[in-house]
């Protein structure tokens, strides 16, 4: 498609896979690891240096939002999280179910919030920060549970072997 020119959502061409597991109730209690990434995987919030994760004035923002999740959601309690230059990996644990607040509807307030600042503090409006969709794996056991904390912690050091490392 040339630049300039508009196209209409075409089913055929246009398919986005659910990431969602089919038939699971997103309201009900449990931990679910969730990664989610910077538009265009641009590396917004900061770097890496000395395996250690720098912010920069955006990521002090995500990381204000994420912090303050519990604040906005009575059901939901925080565990393991990092902010790194282009996502955010967190674990969120719904500890009550929720007619309201599901933990998509959970994400979906994050991404909108955590956006709106990022653009004030950018100076624009409506400049997209977060793809779309985001990653979640739901947490069915206290061995993945340690796991996923592990892999959480130790992100910063691996970032040269990160998948989403775009820099390198």
């Amino acid at each position: 498609m040339a630049c300039g020119t508009s196209s209409q959502f075409d089913p055929n061409r246009h398919r986005r896979r659910s990431i969602r597991l089919r038939g699971y109730d997103y309201s009900r209690v449990g931990a679910y690891f969730v990664t989610i990434c910077a538009y265009q995987r641009q590396a917004l919030f900061g770097e890496i240096s000395n395996g250690e994760m720098v912010l920069s004035e955006l990521g002090h923002a995500v990381d204000h939002y994420w912090a303050h999740l519990a604040q906005h959601h009575w059901h939901v309690e925080l565990d393991e999280y990092v902010v790194m230059p282009n996502h955010c990996h967190g674990i969120l644990i719904l500890a009550q179910q929720s007619s309201q607040h599901d933990m998509t509807e959970v994400i979906r307030g994050f991404k909108t919030f955590s956006a709106r600042r990022i653009n004030q503090l950018r100076g624009v409006k409506g400049v997209p920060v977060w793809q779309r969709n985001y990653y979640e794996h739901i947490i069915r056991d206290q061995a993945a549970l340690e796991n996923i904390r592990r892999y959480i912690q130790r992100n910063p050091q691996t970032w040269e072997t990160d998948k989403l490392n775009q820099t390198g």
